[in-house]
Parts: C-alpha cells; structure tokens; sequence
C-alpha cells in the first residue's frame, strides 16, 4: 500500500494508486448546499485535497480525464451535469508570505494573484477569446479582466480559495505587533477586505459563479463584516461532517491492508488501532451525534511510517502539527486565556459553552474578556478542543481530543513553570527514576521546590486537587513511553492519573504507574506554612488526617489495581501510588 503523507494532489493519488478514502459522494450535496460556500476545519485535516478533488471534478480542461480519475469513484457512476463545466481560478493563500508590514503583505498578495491568473491564462488559452491583461500594481484589476474574458465565454468561473485565513491568522498570532497588522488587513479598505468586496461583486452576475472556501476559523469573515456576507457556512452540518477525516472503519480497513502486506498477525490490530484511538482520535465537528474522527494527517503519518519499517514511530506526534502549540499560546496570552487554557487539562470538568460562537473577531476576544465562549470556540477552531458531548444544563462540552495534542498543552506548561536548562535536565532524571523504579522521593522533592511555588497564583490555582493532579502530568508526560491518561474509568471510579507503558516499549525497565491524588488544607491539620515547612514526611504521614487520607485513596487505588486486573491480565507491571497533598506546599505518599 501507498500512503499520500503530504500529498494533496487528487490527480497524482488516484494515478498512482495512493491510498485513498472516495468522499465525492458528497459534491451533489455541496452543488446543492449553495454557490458560495465555506468550510473550516484545523490544520493539516484534509482540506487541500478535497479542494483538489473539486478541482479535477469541475475544470472544463479535464474532461478528457474524467472517467480516468472518478470512474472508480462514488462520483463516476452517476456524475452531476456539472462536471467539467467550468474554468477553475485557484488560490492558496498560504503562499502569501505574512512578514512584513501591511504594505508588504499587500504586495505580496497582489503577486499571488496575479501569479495565478496568469498561470490562468497560459492554462485555458484555447478557450478562451483574448488573452487575459494583467495589470502589475493592481491584482484586482488583473481579476476584473479575467472575469470580463470570461464573459466572453460559455462558461463561468468557479473560484476556490484554499486557507483563506492563513496569512491574516499567522499575521493576527504574532507576537510582534500582530494585531495592529491585522487589523489593517481586515478592517476599511484593508488588503484582505478589499480582495473580498472584488469577490463579492465578481459573483453578482460577473463571471463568478460558484466559490468554495476553506480554513480554519471564521475570525477574517467575521472582521470583515461587510466585505464578503454571503458564504454559507458547511463547518457544522452534519452531511459534512466527516468531508475531512477518517473513521474508525476506514482506519481499521486501512491497517488491516498493512498488516497483510507486511505478514504480521491480524491478531495484532487490536493493540495498535488502540494506541492510534488514544494518540490520532477524538474530533467532532458537528452538533449532532456524529463518530469521531482520526485526524487524517497524523494516522498517515503513522500508516506511512508503520507500512515501510513494521513498527510503531518513536515520535506520535508529527512534527509538521507541533507547531499548532502556537495557537494555545496565542489563546492564553489573550484576557483570561491563561486560566482557560490550562483549566483545559482537566479531564474531570470539561470547558463548556452554551453555544460555539460562529461570528467573533479579534476586537471580540480583546474587548469582551468577561465571556469565555470566544476563547474556548477559538481554540475549537484551531483543533486543540473538540465537541465531547453536553452536561446537565445542555451546554456543549468541549476537551482536548487526544494525546498528542494534550502533549502540546503540557510542553507549553512545562516551558513556563521551569524554564531553565538545569530544571528540564533535573526533571528529566528524577521522572526516569520514577519510571523504572516507582520512587517518588526525588520526584515530590522537585515538585515542591518547583511546581508549586509557580502553580499559586490566580491563573494557575484553580483547586487544589486539580492542580496537584496537573503538576504530576505535566513533569510525568513521555509518550515516547506512555499513554497518559487522566480520569480514566477503571471499574465503578474514575482513577486519577494513569501511565500505561506503551506496546511497542514493554520489552524495556518500564512501570506502569497508577496515582490517586488527595489533599488537605493547612487549617486541617493544624499548622502553619512555617510548622509545615519543618516537619518531616514521616511526621506529617503520622497525623491522623493525612493518615486517613492516605488510607482513602490506597482503598480506592485496591479496586481499580482489580479493574485493571481485569482488562489487562496480568500483563501489567503495575505501582500504585497515593499522595497527599498539604497546602499545596508537601507531599506525602
């Protein structure tokens, strides 16, 4: 088998037999769904490749290739009268390059365009009645030629905007200045908002017919109010919900192909589609009750990877997705993002919303701060939360959807609580002691030197047992070495922290860790910081309380050793642990 890892041509994946999950079922829906249409998922999830898919479907040059590239496909057996029936204008504005000030990024986007339309005109010179005149300094007026000589013509023009949003969005993300940037680029007669007005008026009767944008979060749109109102929004409908993205059957079919062709034992696949659920898994777009989705460039990844060496990565997380740590530190370094995004690691209370906010701008986030529907539907958008369900009230739950993004929450915690070289190499050493060996000594010492002294501030202190619980994953994550998972159902409880070896990692001096986490106020016990301060661990586990408190958490951590047990048998090399935390300044286990 082929995997396209990083290929979003359509024509090369059908041509040369790339693996290929057949979505174009769903174009009589779009045809019908409107002529101006958009459509917003994260990263990296798939959206190039189904522009090109519409791309190779519609262009009026590709005729002759139609039966080729969707004879196969669901498409092929019944096509829409559509097909090939329109000249394509193609734009991606991730080649815009977002350095600069505005009068940069101005030029530069007029040079893409330009660049297009003349690629344009070299491309459908046999059909069309003149050359198309290209204006240097003016990019929109190269565009109204284009449309004029496409007037001239039987046909129309579909336009198909791929990341509309890039540019403003890594502009917006700066830190250097960024917003003013942006705001220049969306708001009066900006950059990004004038392209959108020449759109808008192009589809009036003008040679426009149909556009299809995608990206990843309506922030631009929305900013630009007036400029470009008339898209129809696809991003939460359910018929599109899985346009991007791959289920649990598709990825199982997939794997099992691989397995095959390297003559490893179906009865492997469990184990790995497993692992794939807990690290690739997780995404929900729709409102409705849809399956979850593999993100599509992560479970490549993986597949590609698997398929040439017969075994798992070292690595889960792609690096071309680490970079998407950017966009949680641009949520947290908004007004009460801080609070919200690390609020976010905590399994037990999901961030709710009554409703995913779908028109917000960036004047929105920095002026209406006493609402965190803005922050937490952003952070949807960028791919780091997901829909997960609605609490008692109706309000919809959004988490973190799987491990490798909770990886990059962690790494940015971790860089802000120990920053320095020495306290990364410290950590380092006491959490594969804990590993190996299960001593928690060296692991609390640091902790109580560290951690807790950076955790207690308002942004961070949420409550106590939450941030104990938090402290411990963020120094503990490896998933070069575990799953990590918190709050996992074990039996009739929920455990606290989980460290399940990984498959591919059991051959070596690993333990799986079970912790279960209770705290204590200072009033509890009767002490001061100043008393608690001098006391040993040995005194402070003879105080009754913390005794039996000790003693609670080792009686829940019997019954889920025993759920475990269960599901796992006796492959396991299970340490449980229990700890108590006092004032949040001890430790004690």
């Amino acid at each position: 088998m082929r995997f396209p890892y990083g290929i979003a041509d359509f024509a090369a994946l059908i041509d040369e037999a790339y693996f290929y999950v057949d979505r174009t079922d769903r174009i009589p829906l779009l045809e019908n769904a409107g002529k101006q249409l958009l459509f917003l998922r994260p990263r990296r999830f798939g959206k190039s490749l189904w522009l090109s898919t519409l791309e190779n479907y519609y262009d009026l040059a590709r005729a002759d290739d139609f039966e080729r590239l969707f004879g196969g496909l669901k498409i092929g057996q019944n096509p829409t009268p559509l097909r090939n029936r329109y000249f394509i204008l193609k734009l991606n504005f991730s080649m815009v390059d977002p350095k600069g000030d505005h009068t940069a990024i101005h030029r530069a986007l007029h040079q893409h365009l330009n660049d297009e339309i003349n690629a344009f005109d070299q491309r459908y010179r046999a059909h069309l009645p003149q050359p198309v005149k290209l204006h240097e300094e003016n990019a929109l007026s190269s565009l109204r030629n284009l449309l004029a000589t496409v007037s001239e013509t039987p046909h129309r023009l579909y336009l198909l905007i791929d990341e509309y949003d890039n540019f403003a969005n890594e502009v917006m993300i700066s830190p250097l200045q960024g917003t003013n940037r942006y705001q220049e680029l969306v708001e009066s007669e900006g950059t990004i908002k004038t392209f959108f007005k020449a759109v808008k008026a192009g589809a009036e009767g003008q040679g426009i017919d149909r556009v299809f944008l995608t990206g990843v979060s309506p922030v631009v749109l929305s900013d630009m109010t007036s400029g470009y109102n008339v898209a129809k929004d696809l991003t939460h409908l359910d018929e599109y919900h899985d346009l991007c993205g791959f289920t649990a059957g598709e990825l199982a079919d997939a794997l099992g192909g691989v397995l095959a062709e390297r003559g490893i034992p179906a009865e492997q696949a469990p184990g790995i589609l497993e692992l794939l659920q807990r690290f690739y898994n997780g995404y929900r777009f729709g409102e409705g009750d849809n399956p979850l989705l593999y993100n599509p460039t992560l479970a490549l990844y993986f597949l590609d990877y698997f398929d040439r060496y017969g075994r798992y990565p070292r690595q889960m997380l792609d690096d071309n997705l680490a970079m998407d740590r950017n966009r949680i530190q641009y949520v947290a370094r908004l007004p009460h993002g801080e609070t919200l995004v690390n609020q976010a690691l905590n399994d037990a209370k999901p961030l709710a919303v009554a409703q995913l906010v779908n028109r917000f701008g960036v004047r929105d986030m920095l002026t209406a701060p006493r609402n965190p529907d803005f922050l937490v539907t952003l952070l949807y958008y960028f791919g780091v939360l997901t829909l997960a369900g609605r609490d008692a009230l109706g309000k919809l739950q959004l988490a973190i959807p799987n491990q490798v993004i909770r990886k990059l929450y962690v790494e940015r915690l971790q860089e802000q609580l120990l920053p320095r070289y020495e306290d990364q190499e410290q950590r380092q050493a006491v959490v594969e002691r804990f590993y190996a060996s299960g001593d928690l000594g060296p692991l609390c010492d640091l902790l109580e030197r560290t951690y807790f002294k950076v955790f207690d501030n308002r942004d961070l202190r949420w409550s106590n047992e939450l941030v104990v619980k938090t402290a411990f994953l963020v120094v503990l994550f490896n998933d070069a070495f575990y799953i990590m998972d918190s709050e996992p159902a074990l039996g009739r409880g929920y455990g606290d922290l989980l460290l399940r070896v990984r498959p591919d990692m059991r051959q070596y001096q690993l333990l799986d860790h079970l912790l279960e986490f209770k705290t204590v106020g200072l009033k509890a016990v009767g002490l001061t910081s100043a008393d608690l301060a001098a006391k040993t661990r040995e005194e402070l586990r003879a105080l009754p309380v913390i005794a039996e408190k000790l003693q609670e958490a080792e009686r829940q951590l019997d019954g889920y050793r025993e759920a475990l047990k269960r599901a796992d048998g006796e492959g396991l090399k299970l340490h449980t642990h229990a700890v108590v935390c006092i004032g949040l300044e001890r430790l004690v286990w």
